[in-house]
């Protein structure tokens, strides 16, 4: 039986599913991604090569002095590169914009923890392993 962890996925079906979220799903999320009362937020970064600026529709879970958002497909996602690059992004989230900085990568053990039961029983159930955390910008 194939594991339910989509970092376990065999890479044709991983790489098919990535091209099908990016040209397919993405574009139709980001019309509502960020929004209030809509599951899913929007975090905009940029290109660690081109600077162009993109905008990626993620789950992203607001925690004490930041957010917590899962990483489904691993850390070789171009969004999470360009944020890791820059030490920064912008997330939209429940109507609200955040500015963000120390990207950090954490496992489930310390993630976990952080969010609501109803997300950590979903991430749990995925088999989610990895997890970007930030932490809000100090104001200036």
């Amino acid at each position: 039986m194939m594991s339910l962890a989509p970092e376990t996925w065999p890479t044709p079906l991983l790489n098919t599913i990535r091209t099908s979220n990016k040209y397919l799903l993405n574009p139709l999320m980001l019309r509502l991604a960020g929004r209030k009362n809509w599951y899913a937020a929007a975090i905009e970064h940029t290109g660690r090569r081109s600077g162009k600026v993109y905008t990626t529709p993620i789950v992203a879970e607001r925690i004490d002095g930041g957010f917590v958002i899962p990483l489904p497909y691993g850390t070789a996602v171009d969004w999470l590169q360009n944020v890791r690059a820059a030490g920064r992004a912008t997330i939209s989230s429940q109507g609200e914009k955040y500015e963000v900085v120390r990207p950090e990568i954490i496992d489930a053990g310390e993630a976990l923890p952080l969010v609501s039961p109803r997300r950590r029983r979903t991430f749990e159930r995925v088999g989610i392993e990895g997890f970007l955390k930030v932490k809000d910008q100090p104001s200036t």
